[in-house]
C-alpha cells in the first residue's frame, strides 16, 4: 500500500516540474530577459513564511524598448519611432480601368502603437482604413544594384484584426527616369515584390520578380513556387511576425518567417514559368496527317458471332423454383385509407376536387409474410450474354498518338544570371484590404546577413521577449483557449481528469486490510500472530518427530539388553541344574510332558 501512495506521488510531482519546466522554457525562449516564475520548491516556502506576514504580488515583468540602430551598411532602414512620416510620399494617383468612386489611393496611413503592445514607445506604420485603395513610398539611401552582394529585404507585420482579403506585401521599385512616388500606383514598374497575401482561404507568401527578355526587352513575372509550409496561423494569431526574403549572387534564394527558412530554392529551377524558355516549340503549323492510325486497339474483323449466341434473351428471368410463402392474403391490398383521417373543413371540392384519405400500411400485412398478388422474384439469367461484339486485338497500323514535331524556338535565349535584376531605388506598399489596422514596421533593405539578423534581434526580438514575458502560463493559455472554444472543456477532461482518475483509482484501490484494533475487536488472530503460530506448529512437529525417533533408538537399545540379560539367566539356571542331584533331575525328566505315555482307554 504504501509503495502505491509513493507512485502516486511521484507522478503528481512529475506532473508539476513538468509544467514548471514547459513555462521556464517559454521564459528563456525570450532572450533570457525576465524570470517570470520562481522555482516551485522556492515558491511553496514562500507561500508557507508568507502566511502570517503581508506579501504584494511580484512585479509584472518589464522589457525596455530602445529603437533599434543599424550595425552595417544599409541601403533604407525604417522604425517610425520618430512617430511621423517623414521621408514617406502618400500617392495622389488613380487606378486605371476602375470607377471614379474607388479609383483614388486615398486610404489613410498613420503611425501608431500597436492597439496591444507589450512596448511602450514602439511604434509603426498603420494601415487604418479598410475597403481603400493605399499607397505609400519612401527613396532608398542609394539605388540597389545587382552585382556581386547578396540583397536581403526584412520587415515585420501584424494583423490586428485579423485579415479577411487583402495583402501586406512591399515592392522593390525599379529604377527609372519616369519614376514619381507622388503617382505611385499599379502599374508602377517594380523589380521585386514580396510578402504575405491572403484571400478566402488561400494562404500565400509571395516573392515574385520581373525578368526583362533580352531579346524582346519586355518584363515578365516570375512566380516563387508555393512553400510547403502552412503558413494561415501567420495569418491568424494576431502576433507579430519577421518576413525575411535573402537573394544570392548564385541565384538562390530563401524566405524566412519569424527567422526559419519556409521557402527555399534557385531562380533557374523553381519559379513559375521558367526564367529561361526551351530550346525548342512544337511547330505551330504542322498538322497531323489524314490516314495517322492511333488506334491502339481495334475489333478483330475476322470474327463471327456463335449462332446459340441469343441477343435477346433478358438478363433477369422469374425463378421457377421459388414457392408463395405460407400466410400470404392475396385479397388484403397493402395500403388502404386511413379509418381515422377526417376531411379539414375548408377543403373546397369545387377547388380541391374529390377529397380521399390518405393511404396507409394495411395493419393486417404486419403479421402476414405479404399481401395483394404474390410474384415470382427474378433472378440473373444464365442464358443471358447482352449483344454480341467482336474480341479486341492490338492494331498492326498503330502509329502512337500523334504530336507535332519540334523546331528551333525562335524566342529561345539563356540567361545564367538571372540575379543581375533592375535595379531599383525606392520602396513601397500598394494595397487593398478588407481589414483595417494592418501594422507594419521595421524595414531594411541591406547585404550583410548579420546586419539583418541585428536589426531584427533589436526590434522584433523585443517584441517577442514582451509577448513572452505577458502570456500566461500553460493552464492560464487553456483556459483562455477554452473560453473561445468550450468544446475544448471535453478535450481537458478526456486529457487531463481522466489519467488523473485513474491514477487515484490506481494509488487508492484494492482489497482494504483491517486494522489493529478490529483484530483486538474480534480477538482473531493478526497476520503476524498467525504465521508465528504456524512456525510454531511447524517447530513443534518437528521436535515431535525427533522425539519418536529418539524413542524408537532408544526401544531398540532395551530390546537388546533384555537379549543380553535373559541369555545370562538361562546360562546360571543351567549352571544351578547341573548341581543338582541325578533324581531330581530324572523327576524332571519324568515329569516333562513330552516323556508321559498316552493313556489307554
Amino acid at each position: 500500500m504504501e509503495l502505491k501512495w509513493l507512485l502516486c506521488v511521484t507522478l503528481l510531482a512529475l506532473g508539476i516540474l513538468a509544467v514548471q519546466a514547459h513555462d521556464m522554457d517559454e521564459d528563456n525562449d525570450a532572450d533570457d530577459v525576465v524570470d517570470i516564475e520562481d522555482d516551485l520548491d522556492d515558491g511553496i516556502e514562500e507561500v508557507e513564511e508568507s502566511k502570517s506576514e503581508t506579501s504584494s504580488p511580484p512585479p509584472a515583468p518589464k522589457v525596455t524598448y530602445k529603437p533599434p540602430v543599424p550595425t552595417g551598411e544599409v541601403y533604407f532602414a525604417e522604425s517610425f519611432d520618430k512617430g511621423t512620416l517623414d521621408g514617406w510620399i502618400l500617392s495622389r494617383a488613380k487606378k486605371d480601368d476602375t470607377d471614379d468612386e474607388i479609383a483614388k489611393y486615398d486610404g489613410k496611413w498613420e503611425v501608431q502603437d500597436m492597439k496591444e503592445t507589450k512596448l511602450p514607445g514602439d511604434k509603426g506604420l498603420v494601415m487604418v482604413t479598410r475597403a481603400k485603395h493605399h499607397a505609400i513610398s519612401s527613396k532608398l539611401s542609394k539605388p540597389f544594384l545587382f552585382d556581386t552582394k547578396p540583397l536581403i529585404i526584412q520587415y515585420e507585420v501584424n494583423f490586428q484584426n485579423g485579415i479577411e482579403c487583402g495583402g501586406a506585401y512591399v515592392k522593390l521599385l525599379s529604377k527609372t527616369p519616369e519614376l514619381n512616388l507622388d503617382q505611385f500606383h499599379d502599374k508602377t514598374p517594380y523589380t521585386i515584390m514580396f510578402g504575405p497575401d491572403k484571400c478566402g482561404e488561400d494562404y500565400k507568401l509571395h516573392f515574385i520578380f520581373r525578368h526583362k527578355n533580352p531579346k524582346t526587352g519586355k518584363y515578365e513575372e516570375k512566380h516563387a513556387k508555393r512553400p510547403d509550409a502552412d503558413l494561415k496561423t501567420y495569418f491568424t494569431d494576431k502576433k507579430t511576425h519577421l518576413y525575411t526574403l535573402v537573394l544570392n549572387p548564385d541565384n538562390s534564394f530563401e524566405i524566412l518567417v519569424d527567422q526559419t527558412v519556409v521557402n527555399s530554392g534557385n531562380l533557374l529551377n523553381d519559379m513559375s514559368p521558367p526564367v529561361n524558355p526551351p530550346r525548342e516549340i512544337e511547330d505551330p503549323n504542322d498538322q497531323k496527317p489524314e490516314d495517322w492510325d492511333e488506334r491502339p486497339k481495334i475489333p478483330d474483323p475476322d470474327a463471327v458471332k456463335p449462332d446459340d449466341w441469343d441477343e435477346d434473351a433478358p438478363a433477369k428471368i422469374a425463378d421457377e423454383n421459388a414457392v408463395k410463402p405460407e400466410g400470404w392474403l392475396d385479397d388484403e391490398p397493402e395500403y388502404v385509407a386511413d379509418p381515422d383521417a377526417e376531411k379539414p373543413e375548408d377543403w373546397d371540392e369545387d377547388m380541391d376536387g374529390e377529397w380521399e384519405a390518405p393511404q396507409i400500411a394495411n395493419p393486417k400485412c404486419e403479421a402476414a409474410p405479404g399481401c395483394g398478388t404474390w410474384q415470382r422474384p427474378m433472378i440473373d439469367n444464365p442464358n443471358y450474354k447482352g449483344k454480341w461484339k467482336p474480341p479486341m486485338i492490338d492494331n498492326v497500323n498503330y502509329q502512337g498518338i500523334w504530336k507535332p514535331r519540334k523546331i528551333p524556338n525562335p524566342d529561345f535565349f539563356e540567361d545564367l544570371e538571372p540575379f543581375k535584376m533592375t535595379p531599383f531605388s525606392a520602396v513601397g506598399l500598394e494595397l487593398w484590404s478588407m481589414t483595417s489596422d494592418i501594422f507594419f514596421d521595421n524595414f531594411i533593405i541591406c547585404t550583410e546577413r548579420a546586419v539583418a539578423d541585428d536589426w531584427a534581434s533589436d526590434g522584433w526580438g523585443l517584441k517577442k521577449a514582451a509577448d513572452g514575458a505577458a502570456e500566461p502560463g500553460v493552464v492560464g493559455q487553456m483556459m483562455a483557449a477554452a473560453e473561445e472554444r468550450p468544446w475544448l472543456w471535453v478535450v481537458y477532461i478526456l486529457t487531463v481528469a481522466l489519467p488523473v482518475f485513474l491514477v487515484v483509482l490506481f494509488c487508492c484501490s484494492g482489497k482494504k486490510q483491517p486494522s489493529a484494533a478490529e483484530y483486538k475487536k474480534t480477538d482473531a488472530p493478526q497476520p503476524d500472530v498467525m504465521d508465528d503460530e504456524k512456525e510454531e506448529e511447524k517447530d513443534k512437529g518437528e521436535k515431535e518427530e525427533e522425539e519418536e525417533e529418539e524413542d524408537a533408538n532408544e526401544e531398540k537399545l532395551g530390546s537388546d539388553a533384555d537379549l543380553g540379560s535373559a541369555s545370562q539367566e538361562e546360562e546360571e539356571e543351567e549352571e544351578e541344574e547341573d548341581r543338582k542331584p541325578a533324581s531330581e533331575e530324572e523327576e524332571t525328566v519324568n515329569r516333562s510332558p513330552r516323556n508321559r505315555k498316552p493313556r489307554k482307554d
